[in-house]
C-alpha cells in the first residue's frame, strides 16, 4: 500500500512540472538598435547635374618693343602683380648707347634721349616673360612680357546637347573647384562650334567674384535641373527602400524608444538630401537618421548622442 502511495505522489509531480514547463516558456530577448534622430527641414530643394568646365582667360595684354636697343632695367618678374601704367621695363636705344655717359648739349629735351619706359597697358598678372636679363639686345616688335587681366577669369562649360534648355545667358550656376570650394557664377554666352565627336557646346561661365586660379584649372559647374520652395526635406540616410527601389520608407520614432515604419514618396533628390512628397511630416517629426537600415516596423530602439 506505501509503495503504490509513492508511485501515485512521483506521477502527480510529473505532471505538475510538465504542466508549469508549458505555462511559464522562455522570456523572448529582443535586440535593441542604437540610433539618431533628425527632424524634417521646410526649405527650397534643387537638384543639380555636374558638367566640366575648364578656366580660360579672356584678355591678355602682350608687351612689346616699341623700338630696336638694349635692356637697361627690369622691374617685374614672373607671377608679379601689376597696375596699369606701372614701370615694367626701361631700354635703351642703340644711339643713345653709342653717345655712352657723353652729355648732350643744349636742349634739356634731348636730356632723356633714347631711354625708353615702358609701362603696363593694363592691370593683371605677369604670366609670361620673354626678357628678364638687363644688357640684352631686343630687336623692335619683340615680345617682353605678357598680362593676363585676371578680372575676366571665365570657365568654358561642355554642354551635352540634352542639356540645352538648362543653359540660357544669365542663369545663375555654382561652380565646384578640386578642393571642394564653390563659388556662385551664371551663363555669359554660348559659343557658335559644336563637338561633333561628344555633341557637345561650349559655353562660358563667368564667376561671381574676382578670382585668380591658374588657367587650365578643371571643375564642375552644376547646372540646377529641378527646383521646389519650401520642400518637406530630411537627409539622404533618412529614406530606405526594397532592392528594385520601388518601396521607400522612412523610420519615424513615436516615442523614445519605439520606431515604426513610415511609407513615403520620394521627389528631389540631390548628394545629401530628399525631399518626401507625402505623407506630410511634423515639424516636431522625429526621424532616424543613423542605425535605421534593417528595423522592422514597431523596432526597439535607443536613442545616442
Amino acid at each position: 500500500m506505501k509503495n503504490r502511495t509513492l508511485v501515485i505522489l512521483a506521477a502527480c509531480l510529473f505532471i505538475a512540472a510538465c504542466h508549469n514547463t508549458g505555462d511559464n516558456p522562455e522570456p523572448v530577448i529582443r535586440s535593441i538598435a542604437h540610433v539618431r534622430e533628425v527632424l524634417p527641414q521646410f526649405k527650397d530643394m534643387a537638384a543639380r547635374v555636374p558638367l566640366t568646365a575648364t578656366s580660360v582667360y579672356l584678355r591678355r595684354s602682350q608687351v612689346n618693343t616699341p623700338v630696336a636697343g638694349y635692356i637697361t632695367k627690369v622691374q617685374v618678374k614672373y607671377g608679379d602683380a601689376v597696375r596699369q601704367g606701372q614701370t615694367l621695363y626701361e631700354i635703351e636705344t642703340k644711339e643713345r648707347n653709342a653717345l655712352g655717359s657723353t652729355p648732350l648739349p643744349g636742349d634739356t629735351i634731348l636730356k632723356n634721349f633714347g631711354n625708353l619706359v615702358i609701362k603696363a597697358p593694363a592691370s593683371g598678372l605677369i604670366t609670361t616673360i620673354d626678357r628678364q636679363q638687363s644688357g640684352e639686345y631686343v630687336m623692335e616688335g619683340n615680345p617682353l612680357c605678357t598680362i593676363t587681366q585676371n578680372g575676366d577669369l571665365a570657365f568654358q562649360l561642355n554642354v551635352p546637347f540634352e542639356y540645352h534648355s538648362l543653359v540660357r545667358p544669365g542663369n545663375a550656376c555654382r561652380i565646384v573647384l578640386p578642393d571642394q570650394s564653390a563659388v556662385e557664377g551664371r551663363i555669359v554666352k554660348p559659343l557658335s562650334a559644336l563637338n561633333p565627336q561628344t555633341q557637345t557646346q561650349t559655353y562660358l561661365v563667368q564667376p561671381a567674384s574676382n578670382l585668380f586660379l591658374p588657367e587650365g584649372l578643371v571643375a564642375s559647374v552644376l547646372l540646377t535641373t529641378q527646383f521646389k520652395r519650401a520642400a518637406q526635406v530630411v537627409p539622404k540616410s533618412c529614406v530606405l527602400s526594397d532592392e528594385l527601389m520601388k518601396s521607400f520608407w522612412i523610420m519615424r520614432l513615436v516615442n523614445d524608444s519605439t520606431a515604426v515604419k513610415v511609407n513615403v514618396q520620394p521627389g528631389i533628390r540631390n548628394n545629401t538630401e530628399v525631399e518626401i512628397l507625402s505623407p506630410r511630416l511634423n515639424p516636431d517629426d522625429r526621424i532616424l537618421s543613423e542605425g535605421n537600415y534593417g528595423l522592422a516596423d514597431t523596432a526597439q530602439v535607443k536613442l545616442i548622442p
